[in-house]
């Protein structure tokens, strides 16, 4: 046995004839270099079982080493130690001795050393050829040997010391290489190595597959992101942009990830995605794409505007924002209400009918603000192409979605107030009827799949709040059935007056820029500029009044003239101009078949003169005026029913034998239509034929019959309106219509005197300045009337009849 210095060795496992650099700079193993360099150089190197333990002992330390001899030692700035040594001979570890050196403390290792074997035949021969061959295998597929290692073993002829070079070479564990180390029979040697290197070549092998694997993905990414920049310059070039096309795919890409779509528009959004993938940029089919995915992915998916609940709240938005109409309010809170405790859209649409200017947009503007939705308009006046609400096909370049789609793209949420504007005005054509296009979106129970034919989907309107405004009710029956009608019918002129001093005045001075206190209208003014400047159901005619005004008012105090203007009565007319309309005197005195009648029109109520003379003839009658077909059996039934009873009414029946009654009702150009003016044109008739005038501040309207009866009549409050515009003191309406004076409001009531009829025999009591005698009339009469006939020429006078 011999004493060397014994150096640890963490994780490394030194063979003989292998020379290693090592690292060392714990202490002992220090001072065990010095004592080794101090005297014959050679040295004990043993590997530890723990590479962490810093001070190990016999039992953390293999028993096989290896003696080796210190070539060269090198002493570094940090304190630790460069070493290069030689491995010569394996060695077993019998015992150590710890010593203390001047140099420090360290150990000593009694070593015995083991005599390598030698080792001959044909196996050991085809062993070693066998591993010189697989080592050759190993070196080329590992990265960390050089490529000529397999040829330097081939001088090796002794079998111990190929498998320990080929051991010191491998990439094996120290558990392993110790194995090796330890086992002394040559030959076992070599069959451990040939075993680690089969292992060690199918994980090089997979390694080497997994390399070219990446490397073939890297070059392909790195082909493509060449090939993708290349083509960002040339757009850039072509286009003269930045190349932002080239991310358009992307960007669509993570709109559609990120949109709460429907599954069926996922799956269509996708599918048109990957065909823009495949086609030129350029191409037409690529933009026809490009825009139907920018509508698809530009509709509000999901997104939600947060509604109010607030039911007094929103009274008092509808309250500030319009005046009167309360009936109309009460209908529109009591629908909120509905609304904001089933969070269901489940009704009827909301129809508002009236004439221009009563505020049925505003209306729909004020019911969007009280329930916190997005308001979206759109006018159907002259629309007659079904694509305008359904949208065209995707057939060719240039086509679009519908209005309906379009708005709610454009409102960003899925639950706006969509006002369709002038429904009533809805054209038709051979292109398609749009108002059977609406039956669709108007359908609470069809809305939530309403299809477009442009997207191709199923698009749910059922969280749209849809409201209707039209001027008329000459709709398709389908489309009504689908609305609740709620009338506007127009404004007194009490509500009028409130309505400038509200809204009108102040939004006419900002919009022409007034300061405050330069213009001043007072109520008996803006009383004068409603009756004498305006005949109208709105207001639309006197705000642009009060808008004259002001513009005259601001050119006065920019010229100097004034500092500010105040219209007084007085004044009105060097502003306003002439007077255009009479109020609170008859049209005419008490005439002879001059009746004023009442007429319903789309933009409110109106005065109907109906005017009658006799002329010369057999008893026909003619009409002039532009009379429609109702009116003109309307004539033809009051003219029978006078003849049937005019000895009743003072009428000689013999009058119609030489006179023709001939009906005009003034403004000719203007079509005229209806059944209720039948008692005006009994009235004029009788009246005419009797000599007896009319009261000129009567206005009457009713439908009559052949027996005299007196039928109701629709627009009751539009044309108590027009007989209070027109200083009308007394209306004659049909008994039957008593029931609707309860809707009336108070100052109408107050300022007629309204008289309900049931038979042409009270109107014309109420009507005629005196009364009408009846007459006695009989056949006889009639034939006495006749004018004999000549007798022929040559003839006999005829015998006498006895009577």
């Amino acid at each position: 046995m011999t004493l060397y210095p014994l150096l640890p060795l963490r994780d490394i496992v030194v063979f003989p004839g292998m020379v290693v650099p090592l690292f060392v700079g714990r202490e002992k193993s220090v001072a065990a270099l010095e004592a080794a360099m101090a005297g014959s150089k050679d040295i004990f190197l043993l590997a530890q079982l723990d590479p962490g333990c810093d001070d190990p002992d016999r039992d953390d330390l293999y028993e096989t080493g290896v003696i080796a001899s210190v070539l060269q030692l090198l002493k570094l700035p940090d304190g630790t130690v460069r070493v290069l040594v030689e491995g010569h001979h394996r060695a077993q570890l019998e015992a150590l001795n710890p010593q203390s050196t001047s140099h420090g403390d360290m150990l000593m290792a009694e070593v015995a050393q083991i005599d390598p074997e030698v080792v001959s035949g044909t196996e050991v021969s085809a062993m070693m050829r066998s591993v010189v061959d697989q080592f050759a295998e190993y070196a080329k597929l590992s990265k960390k040997l050089p490529q000529d290692a397999g040829q330097q073993l081939g001088d090796i002829e002794d079998a111990g010391k190929l498998a320990d070079a080929v051991a010191a070479n491998l990439a094996a564990k120290v558990a392993d290489k110790q194995a090796v180390l330890s086992e002394t029979d040559a030959l076992k040697r070599l069959e451990m190595v040939l075993s680690f290197m089969e292992g060690e070549l199918g994980v090089l092998q997979v390694e080497r597959k997994i390399r070219g694997r990446v490397k073939r993905q890297m070059e392909k990414t790195q082909r493509e992101y060449y090939l993708n920049e290349q083509l960002k310059a040339i757009q850039s070039e072509l286009g003269g942009g930045d190349g932002e096309e080239a991310n358009e795919v992307q960007e669509l890409q993570d709109k559609i990830d990120n949109l709460k779509l429907s599954k069926e528009a996922r799956a269509k959004a996708n599918a048109e995605l990957k065909k823009l993938k495949t086609m030129q940029p350029m191409s037409a089919e690529a933009t026809v794409i490009r825009n139907y995915l920018d509508v698809l992915l530009g509709l509000p998916w999901g997104k939600r505007s947060k509604l109010k609940k607030d039911i007094p709240g929103a009274q008092a938005i509808l309250d500030a924002d319009h005046y009167a109409l309360d009936k109309v309010k009460d209908r529109i809170v009591e629908y909120l209400a509905v609304q904001a405790r089933t969070n269901k859209l489940k009704g009827p649409i909301l129809c508002l009918v009236g004439p221009p200017g009563v505020g049925k947009t505003s209306l729909g503007k004020s019911i969007a603000k009280a329930t916190g939705r997005q308001f979206i308009r759109q006018s159907l006046g002259g629309v007659r192409d079904e694509a305008e609400i359904r949208g065209h096909r995707r057939t060719y370049i240039g086509s679009l979605p519908g209005k309906i789609v379009t708005n709610l793209r454009k409102a960003g949420a899925s639950n706006p107030l969509f006002l369709l504007d002038e429904i009533d005005k809805l054209g038709q054509d051979f292109r398609g009827d749009p108002a059977s296009a609406l039956l669709e979106v108007l359908d609470p129970e069809q809305n939530a799949k309403f299809q477009d034919h442009y997207l191709e989907l199923d698009i749910d309107l059922s969280d749209v709040m849809f409201v209707c405004t039209a001027n008329s009710l000459n709709l398709p029956q389908p489309l009504l059935d689908r609305m609740e009608i709620i009338r506007l019918e127009g404004y007194t002129e009490d509500e009028k007056v409130q309505i400038a001093e509200r809204h009108l005045v102040s939004k006419q001075v900002e919009a022409h820029g007034l300061r405050k206190g330069e213009f001043t209208l007072e109520q008996d003014a803006l009383r004068d500029l409603i009756r004498y400047y305006t005949r109208e159901a709105g207001v639309r005619t006197l705000e642009r009044e009060i808008a004259r005004l002001a513009r005259k008012s601001l050119r006065k105090i920019l010229e100097g003239q004034e500092k500010s203007v105040t219209i007084t009565p007085e004044n009105l007319d060097e502003f306003a101009g002439v007077r255009k309309f009479r109020h609170g005197v008859s049209d005419e005195e008490n005439q002879v078949g001059a009746v004023t009648g009442l007429a319903w029109t789309e933009v409110g109520g109106e005065l109907l003169t109906i005017e009658s003379v006799t002329v010369p003839g057999k008893g026909a009658v003619r009409t002039t005026g532009k009379l429609g077909e109702v009116m003109s059996e309307s004539v033809q039934m009051a003219f029978s029913f006078v003849k049937a009873r005019s000895p009743a009414y003072g009428i000689k029946p013999s009058i119609f034998q030489r006179k023709d009654l001939h009906i005009h009702l003034p403004e000719g150009a203007v079509p005229k239509d209806g059944p209720s003016a039948g008692i005006g044109m009994v009235t004029a008739m009788v009246s005419t034929l009797t000599g007896i005038p009319v009261r000129a501040d009567v206005a009457m309207t009713g439908e009559v019959t052949l027996r005299g009866r007196v039928l109701a009549i629709g627009g009751l409050k539009e044309k108590l309106l027009a007989a209070l515009r027109g200083g009308i003191k007394t209306v004659l309406i049909p008994e039957e219509n008593r029931k609707d004076l309860a809707e009336i409001p108070a100052n109408i009531r107050e300022g007629l005197d309204i008289v309900p009829v049931s038979h042409v025999d009270e109107v014309l009591s109420r009507a005629l300045v005196g009364p009408v005698e009846a007459i006695e009339w009989t056949e006889a009469d009639d034939l006495a009337t006749q004018p004999a006939a000549a007798p022929l020429p040559g003839s006999a006078p005829a015998a006498p009849t006895a009577h």
